[in-house]
């Protein structure tokens, strides 16, 4: 029998100090007042924080875009000016070789020189163009005489002969000209067309052969 009241007591004083424990546990998992207001200022804080961190960037994103559209303007305005003044050396280094055919052309209208004297001074003209050109990269196409090449030459005609043979450039019609290793325009040629028949070249060498071959007297 005392056993078993000692049990009993023992199990109130459990309860006991269990809802003492429960209590604290809520007191303690509550914040209080002054915890709240801190919470909710440090969070305004951060708010404010980032509101100014989005209005820093987007007025760093409006100057960039403004930045980017006056280099735009100013990049086309720059090649603009390039595309028309890029030949302006070439222009330069072309007036006096204008100036040298006005003089020549004044001449020979006066009659103040015989006609050798002008074919004389346009073929020094002539020259100084040519040298000024090739300053500036650009070089006649070698044709004449040479064997046919669809790459830098355009053949107008074909032209029968036995002296070249097939697909030699007989006759220059226009020059061609490179600028630099690119085409500028294909030389305008005539091309040959052989009327030699090599049968008669065997024959010939045949009877050579045939000549020598032959007993002498």
């Amino acid at each position: 029998m005392g056993s078993t009241k000692k049990v009993k007591i023992d199990s109130k004083a459990d309860k006991a100090t269990d809802a003492k424990k429960t209590t604290a546990d809520k007191s303690e998992s509550k914040p209080t007042k002054k915890e709240t207001a801190k919470a909710l200022e440090e969070l305004e804080a951060k708010l404010e924080k980032a509101r100014q961190e989005a209005e820093s960037n987007y007025d760093h994103f409006l100057r960039v875009s403004a930045e980017f559209e006056n280099y735009k303007k100013r990049s086309s305005r720059e090649m603009g000016d390039f595309r028309k003044f890029a030949n302006e050396n070439l222009i330069k280094h072309l007036l006096p070789v204008l100036d040298n055919f006005e003089l020549a052309l004044q001449s020979a209208q006066n009659g103040e020189h015989d006609k050798n004297a002008i074919v004389e001074g346009i073929d020094l003209i002539l020259k100084e163009l040519l040298k000024v050109m090739d300053n500036y990269g650009v070089k006649p196409i070698e044709a004449l005489e040479k064997p046919f090449d669809p790459n830098f030459h355009q053949a107008v005609v074909q032209e029968e002969t036995a002296d070249f043979p097939d697909n030699t450039v007989l006759k220059e019609i226009q020059k061609g000209y490179l600028l630099h290793d690119r085409l500028l325009r294909p030389s305008m040629v005539v091309v040959a067309k052989s009327t030699a028949d090599p049968k008669d070249g065997n024959k010939n060498h045949k009877t050579d052969s045939e000549d020598d071959s032959s007993p002498s007297d």
